[in-house]
């Protein structure tokens, strides 16, 4: 319970079904005391927000510090990220390395048979294993940040609000009178609540943070930086110079401390090479798809194909913008295949993009 409508929504849901329901929360991370900051989880005051949901509804709360882990798992890998040129992906990695492998455990030793969650997701049971699925709101569906789940934690767990929109949760909170039913929706991540994740970064990285040279599609230098960690590939806003033509960030050169810029053309890329690949259960490559390159993009048809310890992914037509740090992550239509991390963007404009011929990769209910 992250103290917010979604996981409140989803309890009071369970407990409607006649489910035995306990309320457990994170403590990930800490916030300014003049409460100034509201609504991220899971800070003290969220805490005190999930608690005061399972009193109103009748069940037990615990809270559990898990911020030393936290700092491991996410803050600091996205610190590392930024400095190495890279834009990372954190709420992946909360889910995977922090999130949902606690509450498992805990539910362990709780006693509790299952986990449920406010994502927006769904599990579904096809042929004796599980399957991770997009939510019926595709506009809240969050089941890009689930890719990894492996069949051990699929099993256990439970995603009330997968068949629902937003909007009806939200009258579900409000029809209840739930605690913090008109709490706004957080834009920013939990632990960066003001945005300026630039800011954040130097803040905790500065002895590795330095000045460098931006340069235009020439090879010229055309203005300085004070570090990569401002910058993402896609960028066209707050560049800090003028070329007299609309630019974007076209590569960064963590080493070399670089900034390269061009032009929209320059960030089509026909494929990438992925790390740390994750596929769920009767998945092998190679196979075709639908793939994601970051959160809420398009999908677009690819075929994945083993490379190394990694995958490489062949899109059908040029994607724009697959920028190292993200996650492709594999549909095949509302089924989540898996996924990896972007490391490689492959054809930049001017190399082409080979034809791709793209078939069904599964008969109907059936394996790759």
């Amino acid at each position: 319970m992250s103290g917010g409508v979604d996981s409140s929504v989803a309890a009071a849901l369970l407990l409607a079904q006649g489910h035995e329901v306990v309320g457990v929360t994170l403590h990930l991370w800490d916030y300014p005391d003049d409460g100034s900051v509201r609504g991220r989880c899971c800070a003290p005051e969220d805490v005190h927000d999930a608690r005061r949901v399972a009193d109103k509804l009748g069940f037990s709360h615990y809270a559990f510090d898990r911020r030393g882990l936290f700092h491991d798992q996410v803050v600091g890998p996205f610190v590392d990220a930024y400095v190495g040129g890279e834009t990372p992906s954190p709420c992946v990695r909360c889910n995977r390395g922090v999130k949902l492998p606690e509450i498992l455990g805990l539910a362990t030793s709780l006693g509790a048979d299952r986990v449920a969650t406010g994502h927006y997701a769904r599990v579904v049971a096809a042929g004796g294993h599980y399957e991770l699925h997009r939510a019926k709101d595709l506009g809240k569906d969050q089941s890009y940040f689930l890719h990894t789940l492996g069949q051990a934690a699929l099993s256990r767990l439970v995603f009330p609000l997968g068949e629902l929109d937003k909007a009806t949760v939200r009258e579900h909170a409000q029809a209840l009178g739930l605690p913090g039913a008109d709490k706004g929706e957080s834009q920013e991540l939990c632990f960066v609540p003001s945005g300026r994740y630039d800011t954040f970064v130097a803040d905790r990285a500065a002895d590795r943070v330095r000045p460098g040279p931006i340069v235009d599609d020439a090879g010229r230098v055309v203005g300085q930086h004070q570090g990569v960690h401002g910058f993402t590939v896609g960028q066209r806003k707050n560049l800090g110079v003028s070329l007299g033509r609309r630019a974007y960030v076209t590569g960064i050169d963590a080493g070399a401390a670089t900034v390269r810029l061009g032009s929209k053309d320059e960030l089509l890329a026909h494929g990438a090479l992925l790390d740390e690949p994750s596929l769920m259960a009767g998945v092998e490559a190679p196979f075709e798809c639908e793939v994601m390159v970051r959160y809420r993009g398009a999908p677009v048809a690819a075929r994945v194909t083993p490379a190394g310890a990694g995958l490489r992914v062949d899109f059908a037509r040029p994607v724009s913008a697959v920028v190292a740090g993200q996650y492709a992550v594999f549909l095949h239509g509302d089924r989540v295949l898996g996924g990896g991390v972007i490391r490689t963007r492959l054809g930049a404009a001017g190399e082409g993009a080979r034809p791709l011929r793209v078939a069904t990769p599964f008969a109907e209910g059936g394996t790759p």
